[in-house]
């Protein structure tokens, strides 16, 4: 019976355990460059099968959050070259979230003050996280987007294939595509962010053709096998919605399977809230990417506790799971679920901005 803690390997990537550090919005980069205080968190959970890094905007425009690391400047790839480099000499092994937020974003984070972009120019009710002036952060109302003009797209799809060679440049093993929780590839699969009547809007099909074209770019850029994707068909997160989400994400996962990718990791219900907030078939929904002759690693997430994980990949359900919060508290999550010991509990308090309290001064066990 596999278990947990049995090694997997992933397109070309040997992971020592099959436990996924989940991707974790910190806001504790300024410049968008990652620096000492992100090199210790990260080398402190290495011990994790794979980590998956915080979201990582593709470019300026890509960015909705302050003080969130990139791939973009010269400066960014070299404090990313850090991180890498301690990961892998405590022997751990890390993919970088590549991010374009679309809509979910404020005219102070965007070049020039300019408008967000999005699918089509409708707002999200949501909010995101600034930092003022007085140095203070705080989480304010998005803002009104713009539609991105046909003749754009091609534009940010280099964005993507640019992002995703600097990722492998700075030493990441792999890079997972951002295409979950209401963000920019998410809101051109939802019918109520997406109303364009061109070949990126309307039917399934249509809506479905951004995702996959960023696959393909970034596939042919750094290889298949070293390609993930994040997707969370039923979640609420940043306004998102579509009135019958299995046929959308069947089609869309049937779709990835032509790409041998290493693998899906997939966000199961409300993201961060309950798991049975809609209906959807999540057996048939990995049915269908299997049928179709896909094999990438399939990883789940979301309210995922130590008997859980255990019984999806025993079970056969899932290949690793991925934690969040847990890991926020407990560096040593790995030694801690395998001892079944007590977790710390995470400070919501310090979740974003700040310094090293409530992200690298965590105790691991005695």
């Amino acid at each position: 019976m596999t278990s947990l803690f049995d090694p997997i390997e992933i397109g070309h990537i040997p992971l020592s355990n099959r436990i996924a550090m989940a991707p974790l919005t910190r806001n504790r980069s300024p410049g968008a460059v990652p620096n000492d205080l992100n090199v210790t968190y990260y080398e402190q959970r290495a011990t994790a099968g794979l980590l998956i890094s915080e979201g990582t905007p593709i470019s300026h425009q890509g960015q909705g959050y302050a003080q969130v690391p990139g791939l973009y400047l010269p400066e960014s790839i070299e404090g990313w070259k850090r991180v890498t480099s301690a990961v892998h000499a405590a022997g751990g092994h890390i993919a970088a979230q590549l991010w374009h937020v679309g809509r979910v974003s404020h005219t102070s984070l965007q070049p020039n003050g300019g408008q967000p972009v999005a699918p089509s120019a409708i707002r999200a009710k949501s909010k995101t996280y600034i930092v003022n002036e007085d140095g203070t952060g705080g989480f304010v109302e998005t803002s009104e987007p713009r539609a991105l003009a046909l003749d754009e797209i091609p534009g940010i799809l280099e964005d993507y294939r640019r992002a995703a060679r600097a990722a492998i440049d700075a030493g990441f093993d792999a890079v997972e595509i951002h295409a979950a929780n209401g963000y920019l590839i998410d809101q051109f699969l939802r019918s109520n962010a997406n109303a364009r009547t061109d070949a990126y809007g309307g039917s399934i099909e249509n809506r479905t053709r951004f995702a996959l074209e960023v696959v393909d770019v970034i596939a042919r850029e750094i290889g298949a096998e070293r390609t993930g994707i994040r997707l969370s068909p039923v979640t609420p997160a940043n306004d998102v919605s579509d009135p019958d989400p299995q046929p959308l994400f069947n089609h869309l996962i049937e779709a990835l399977a032509a790409h041998d990718l290493a693998f899906i990791h997939v966000i199961e219900g409300a993201t961060g809230g309950p798991r049975d907030n809609l209906p959807f078939d999540w057996a048939g929904f990995k049915a269908a990417y299997r049928a179709r002759g896909g094999k990438a690693a399939w990883m789940v997430n979301n309210g995922y506790d130590r008997a859980m994980a255990m019984d999806a990949v025993a079970s056969g359900r899932a290949d690793m799971v991925s934690f969040g919060k847990a890991f926020i508290a407990n560096p040593d999550l790995v030694q801690r679920l395998k001892d079944d010991a007590p977790l710390n509990e995470a400070d919501r308090a310090t979740f974003y901005g700040g310094g090293a309290d409530g992200y690298t001064n965590y105790p691991r066990m005695a």
